[in-house]
């Protein structure tokens, strides 16, 4: 199939699928969720998104019922029903199906998986970004990979009116993330970005270059969004005013080590 959506154990052609609108995703976007890319049959870094999508929902009081191993396979059967070597995938539980109200339904009702599935590659991470910032004004849980993602929207569309690859958010002087990955910069031997407290989501693609530039000494004067679908992107401008540059051979040293990362793991 080119395009498949699934609905707690329905699937179809993603455009054919419907969900009940008492879904609470629907009016409250109460659910987390997780997305990767897949290449040849094998999920990219599958066991660190299920276990970051556990704590999520564990951090917001949704009951999983399913164990790792087996929302791993349903993923999988998914996967094997797809046409193309490059996937996309994204999948989120929600709380439930219920009339509209604002705690939580009956004691014992079921949390609704949601997961689809369209062809998908990173993206070309030998462009520099323009970038644009935005006050960070979301809530204080930013640790938990929810569905309200209202204010990400909002900086996304600024950023594409802008014509910039991303919106940087900040708490004052502080830089947090941006609207859809992670922000960092490496500079004289330190790694520099937000501790992973309740201000960011704890990137996995940030975790993962964190360990290249310690298992290689790198020392980079450059600023570099990443996340499972960017991977690892360079920056040239933040709101019009040129910045980085400075180090591009480690730039491509650390996209080479990546890319090397996600090849090995998907052959």
């Amino acid at each position: 199939m080119k395009t498949l959506g699934y609905y707690n154990g329905k699937f179809g052609p993603l455009e054919e699928m419907t969900v009940p609108m008492n879904d609470r995703a629907c009016y409250f976007g109460d659910g987390v969720y997780e997305a990767t890319l897949a290449r040849n049959g094998k999920i990219f870094a599958l066991k660190e998104h299920l276990d970051r999508f556990f704590n999520s929902a564990g951090l917001i009081k949704i009951d999983i019922p399913y164990t790792k191993d087996e929302l791993a396979a349903i993923l999988y059967d998914m996967l094997a029903k797809m046409d193309d070597k490059d996937i996309f995938i994204y999948w989120q539980m929600t709380r439930g199906t219920g009339i509209r109200q604002h705690q939580f339904p009956a004691a014992g009702t079921k949390p609704n998986l949601w997961i689809f599935m369209k062809p998908g590659k990173s993206a070309d991470s030998s462009k520099r970004l323009k970038l644009t910032d935005m006050e960070d004004t979301r809530f204080l849980h930013c640790n938990i990979k929810t569905l309200n993602l209202l204010v990400n929207v909002m900086a996304a569309e600024k950023a594409e009116s802008l014509g910039c690859g991303e919106c940087v958010f900040h708490r004052g002087d502080i830089v947090t993330e941006c609207a859809h990955s992670n922000v960092s910069i490496i500079k004289d031997g330190v790694f520099k970005t937000h501790p992973t407290d309740h201000y960011i989501l704890p990137g996995i693609t940030r975790m993962h270059i964190i360990q290249i530039c310690k298992d290689n000494g790198i020392i980079v004067d450059e600023i570099i969004v990443s996340s499972s679908t960017k991977f690892c992107s360079p920056v040239c401008e933040m709101n019009g005013t040129p910045i980085g540059g400075k180090a591009p051979e480690l730039v491509d040293l650390i996209q080479k080590k990546y890319t090397e990362k996600f090849e090995n793991e998907t052959m």
